[in-house]
């Protein structure tokens, strides 16, 4: 990603010695543009939520080291979003009292609807890096929201392209866990579709409330079902409950999941992560970019990041090469922008663009299979992964909805 201009600005009357003491930056208040970031904190997607805010103050750090953007400051804000009702609140806040350029943020895709209507009706820009529901970029899609984060579609694909291959999928008796919540709801429907179209069957449905921690009952219910997969449609701090008492009951039955982060296993700890999951993107891609992204952030924060860190430090850095190639922070100029086609590094071996029609980054994906317990030496290298998905000769459209699955016709 091209490098911001450092400005420098001096006053004429400064005397040489105060020349001497000031940075090679200086900023006037009025020249600060401000970032509204928005995301959970507590709560069972919060363990994500960190990763986020880490990655966004780092992005923006790096930003304003550079001499920011087009020579203003780039100021971040950062808030809890809770629930939707809070998110909602929070949001117009920011636009309103706290003169926000755009807001970042979210993984609850309830939450993420709620900005979406308000940004729409401010006509401020919001770049969503974490919530997955198909509904945000069809029926509920909206002009001045975009997604940086993969949608649920993008996920099944990714890791159903893996399951059919392990021969997981076709003819298969498939028991499906499911977070009780829009993003759950939703992943199930897109996931049955697919596991139908590939000659499945989902036996068995639960849905899981948002803050269970103690799975026994589902475990037990599993044990008696002797499913042929168990696919985990689970979100936050329910995949590594899952995971940690899953290894507990000694069950054996394969393990998926069509929606998943990496830091989920980490905090199942060593010897409890197993099974196939989807990724947009994870902190052992070995190319440049990548490379050095998991350097500065483990050097700064003492782990590696994971893909919700990926998310929300590509939209920060997205939006502000956005406002400095437009030359200012105007929403509509910058929605025309990132529709144009402009693309993007984000630290995979192709480039990534925003899609015009439903404002989804259309960018490569992986499918992580875990390493047998005997072979998790390291508390993050836990897994292998697919070659990027799609292949080289493939449309990075390729696993993303169609027109059919979520068609989005943008409110006036």
């Amino acid at each position: 990603m091209t490098e911001l201009p450092r400005i420098t600005r001096r006053g004429a009357m400064l005397s040489a010695a105060a020349l001497l003491a000031a940075p090679a930056i200086s900023y006037a208040q009025s020249d600060v543009i401000r970032i509204g970031h928005l995301t959970p904190r507590t709560g069972f997607l919060g363990p994500l939520g960190e990763f986020a805010v880490q990655a966004a103050q780092m992005a923006s750090d790096e930003i304003n080291a550079s001499g920011g953007i087009n020579g203003r400051k780039l100021e971040m804000l950062f808030e809890d979003s809770v629930n939707p009702q809070t998110a909602s609140a929070k949001a117009e806040r920011y636009i309103q009292r706290d003169k926000v350029s755009c807001i970042v943020g979210e993984i609850n895709s309830a939450s993420a609807l709620a900005i979406g209507q308000v940004v729409q009706r401010e006509r401020a820009l919001f770049i969503n890096t974490g919530a997955n529901s198909d509904a945000l970029r069809g029926s509920d899609c909206r002009k001045f929201m975009f997604h940086i984060e993969g949608q649920n579609s993008m996920y099944v694909k990714a890791v159903g392209r893996a399951l059919v291959q392990q021969g997981l999928i076709k003819g298969k008796k498939i028991y499906a866990l499911t977070a009780d919540y829009a993003f759950g709801h939703d992943l199930l429907r897109v996931a049955k579709k697919f596991i139908g179209e590939n000659g499945g069957n989902v036996t068995n449905e639960d849905l899981i409330p948002t803050e269970l921690t103690d799975f026994s009952p589902f475990l037990l219910k599993l044990r008696q079902a002797r499913p042929d997969v168990i696919v985990a449609n689970l979100a936050g701090a329910q995949i590594t409950n899952f995971l940690k008492q899953y290894s507990e009951f000694g069950l054996r039955f394969p393990v998926a999941g069509f929606g998943f982060d990496t830091a989920l296993a980490w905090g199942a700890g060593a010897g409890n992560f197993l099974g196939t999951w989807p990724t947009m993107w994870h902190h052992r891609l070995d190319n440049p970019g990548a490379k050095k992204f998991t350097a500065d952030f483990r050097g700064r924060f003492g782990r590696p990041p994971e893909n919700q860190a990926w998310g929300d430090y590509n939209a920060v850095k997205i939006l502000a090469r956005a406002m400095a190639e437009t030359k200012g922070t105007d929403g509509p100029r910058i929605v025309e922008y990132l529709e144009s086609g402009a693309k993007f590094d984000v630290q995979k071996s192709r480039e990534a663009y925003f899609r015009a029609r439903d404002h989804q980054i259309m960018t490569e994906m992986y499918a992580i299979s875990a390493l047998p317990a005997a072979e998790q030496k390291d508390r993050y290298d836990l897994f292998t992964s697919s070659a990027a998905l799609p292949g080289p000769d493939e449309s990075l459209e390729a696993i993303a909805s169609t027109p059919e699955e979520a068609s989005c016709t943008f409110p006036t």
